[in-house]
């Protein structure tokens, strides 16, 4: 009887630690077929790819690679300081190891600068001539200005026809009384010989080398200053530097703004020019670098802020 009981407990005891050891078999099965899973199904939690770590790790070190330095000359017009002070500011901030450095010491020295090897960039706002670009000045055009024709507050002419702002500069016309105003004598001020402007504007007119200029000033704010404090003074600056110390004439009727230079109904427009010795492709990756920022929308936004009109 005690034999009996002890085989019956003996099973019992049997039953159990096999129905324990099937479903820890079961339990064991149930893991190694996940990690298969995970294995051959791409689960996100095993992969044989690198790591998301490993990936940040190698684009930190190709913009290492990428990151630019060293220095950046741009040497000429005085009529592209605006621009130039705002391209070299924001290209700096977004290369915190270049230095962009601006001089302003008129277009033709910018373009000798960068023909003799003292400049990166030469800043022209005129058209290069033919006997720069044989020398090996290549011309890029970054932006279009217009040329405002200013006139000091008191005058009581506000328009003039293209032949007229000719008769002015040439000296047939002397007097202002001689187009509907006061009875008083025309002050002609202009730039000095080999600056972009006053080479713009004399070729658009026609009348190189035939202008009677009262004085002959070396930069535009000096134009600006002599125009706004002499009675009777008319001058030509860049559009983008015009503030309210004097009257801009309208040309045929047209007024000097971005809207009518870009629809072609403004006659007195150049190209700003930022020239290189050699194709831009021949440049070194920095000048490539700050060439293709002048093209980006944040170049863009920066011609358009300082009042010019984009090449594209």
């Amino acid at each position: 009887m005690m034999i009996s009981k002890f085989m019956k407990k003996a099973a019992v005891m049997a039953c159990c630690v096999a129905l324990i050891g099937g479903v820890l078999t079961g339990c064991g099965k149930s893991d190694d077929s996940k990690d298969a899973n995970n294995s051959n199904t791409g689960n996100p939690g095993v992969t044989n790819e690198p790591t998301k770590s490993e990936d940040n790790k190698q684009e930190d070190n190709k913009q290492e690679d990428k990151k630019l330095s060293g220095t950046i000359t741009l040497i000429g017009s005085t009529s592209m300081e605006k621009l130039s002070n705002a391209v070299a500011e924001d290209f700096m901030n977004k290369n915190g190891n270049v230095t962009v450095t601006p001089e302003f010491v008129g277009s033709g020295a910018g373009i000798e600068a960068v023909l003799n090897g003292t400049a990166d960039i030469g800043n022209s706002s005129r058209n290069l001539k033919d006997a720069e670009k044989e020398a090996g000045a290549v011309e890029n055009i970054v932006a279009i200005d217009g040329i405002a024709v200013v006139l000091d507050k008191s005058n009581t002419v506000t328009n003039l026809t293209k032949d007229q702002l000719i008769g002015i500069y040439t000296g047939t016309i002397r007097n202002w009384s001689e187009l509907g105003g006061n009875d008083q004598p025309i002050v002609v001020i202009g730039r000095e010989a080999g600056s972009g402007t006053r080479g713009a504007f004399e070729e658009i007119l026609k009348v190189e080398d035939q202008c009677v200029y009262a004085n002959e000033l070396d930069n535009t704010g000096a134009v600006m200053a002599k125009v706004a404090s002499t009675a009777g003074a008319i001058g030509y600056v860049s559009l983008d530097v015009v503030d309210d110390s004097v009257i801009v004439a309208d040309l045929d009727g047209v007024a000097a703004t971005a809207e009518n230079i870009k629809a072609g109904n403004y006659f007195l427009s150049r190209p700003f020019v930022m020239a290189t010795k050699g194709e831009i492709s021949e440049q070194s990756e920095l000048i490539q670098a700050f060439f293709e920022y002048m093209k980006s929308e944040d170049g863009k936004a920066i011609i358009e802020a300082v009042g010019l009109i984009t090449v594209d």
